[in-house]
């Protein structure tokens, strides 16, 4: 059965209710929780998914509502990061024998890490219709160009790379032995600088009123105040660019194993979704901004993507349109343990028993991102079995991390 917990029922100390659906959460994500809720700006109540962990600015696995105004740090700095699978006319007999191949021509054909595309004019399909948008933000704050290496050139050289930490692209296998494609990416280094430049904008906007925000990492931009017209531009153009980011990554990766696989299509069930992000949302009777941060939209119907770590399985799902989580649910396993705790606690060969079966790095530069740094998974979509319902449950083959 789900499990859901509920703090500040009666909006005790004046906080607004949160509203958890598990009940392992530790304890820094449970007091970030409580700082969200005594925000004046908060609409009915906070919701926290079951993949809750503590996170830089707000909590991983929260949903925000928020009344005529917007926390820049609670969406941080991967903006629009998020996920995009399809299903290809491939069944999992038809893989070779060696899936190597397969991941070294994936990893040839997109940048992981630091690396990028080394000419701009690779990306320049991709990046044309929405590059009026960005130089129209840098002239408008040109210290954004002070914040990247070749800003006006970067964005377009990462469209179609993959970044580090968390992010993936896998080749995964379903029930009914289909070959799915699965990425995980954001808005790169253009996004990240702009969220840490509106974020700071945010906490010198508010200077005056510090003593009265429960952590200055909450600071807001409120409706009427231009920092927030253009936050939200800057905000969309991010979010948009991200979504492109993941679909040029797709192309490139079908073109990459085409050479390993028997003539395929792909299915017309494809997804693409946020889930690091802001959406103008009708919920409750208020019109709000709504803030997932590290959740993904599940209305009704609507399909969505959720990853378990590396080594285990992933889902693919159909929102039940709960309302109290903002028809929302998790956006993956959620972290059980730090990056730094991971590498002090696991060595190469727990990374080498995790991922047994999986064709993918196994040297100690990724043992961040092990099987054991993560929640389990099975846990995870238990307790949001009223959030949404199980489409296709897939098991990674391939596995290429940033």
């Amino acid at each position: 059965m789900p499990v859901k917990i509920e703090l500040n029922k009666n909006r005790s100390g004046g906080a607004f209710p949160v509203k958890i659906y598990t009940d392992q959460v530790d304890y820094k994500a449970l007091e970030q929780l409580k700082d969200i809720a005594r925000l004046p700006i908060i609409h009915s109540h906070v919701a926290a998914m079951p993949d809750v962990h503590a996170g830089v600015g707000a909590t991983v696995g929260s949903v925000i509502p928020t009344v005529d105004a917007i926390i820049p740090a609670a969406i941080g700095v991967d903006i629009g990061c998020g996920m995009n699978a399809l299903r290809l006319s491939v069944k999992s007999s038809q893989l070779p024998d060696n899936l190597k191949p397969l991941r070294l021509a994936i990893e040839g054909a997109v940048p992981v890490g630091l690396r990028q595309h080394k000419r701009v004019s690779a990306r320049e399909g991709a990046c044309t219709p929405i590059a009026a948008g960005i130089h129209l933000i840098l002239d408008k704050h040109p210290q954004l160009l002070k914040m990247l290496k070749r800003p006006r050139e970067t964005w377009v050289t990462q469209m179609g790379t993959l970044g580090s930490g968390n992010h993936f692209i896998e080749l995964c296998i379903d029930e009914n032995k289909d070959v799915w494609v699965m990425l995980h990416s954001g808005s790169r280094g253009i996004g990240n600088a702009i969220g840490r430049y509106f974020i700071a904008l945010a906490k010198k906007d508010m200077q005056g009123h510090m003593h009265n925000m429960p952590n200055k990492d909450l600071c807001y931009f409120s409706q009427g105040n231009q920092h927030m017209d253009d936050y939200i531009e800057a905000l969309e153009w991010a979010q948009h660019y991200a979504k492109v980011n993941r679909q040029e990554m797709m192309n490139l990766v079908l073109r990459a194993i085409k050479p390993y696989l028997p003539d395929f299509t792909v299915t017309k069930e494809a997804i693409n979704c946020h889930h690091n992000y802001v959406q103008r949302e009708h919920h409750l009777g208020k019109d709000v901004f709504l803030t997932r941060k590290g959740a993904i939209s599940a209305r009704e119907g609507e399909l969505g993507i959720i990853p378990g770590s590396m080594g285990e399985r992933s889902f693919i799902v159909k929102g039940k349109g709960n309302g109290e989580s903002f028809c929302s649910c998790s956006h993956g396993a959620g972290r059980r343990m730090s990056r730094s705790a991971a590498k002090k606690r696991f060595r190469r060969a727990d990374l080498e028993e995790q991922t047994k079966g999986v064709e993918c790095r196994k040297d100690k530069s990724v043992i961040d991102e092990i099987p054991g740094a993560y929640k389990d998974i099975d846990q995870v979509m238990e307790n949001q079995s009223d959030l949404i319902e199980v489409v296709h449950t897939l098991k990674q083959v391939v596995c290429v991390k940033g």
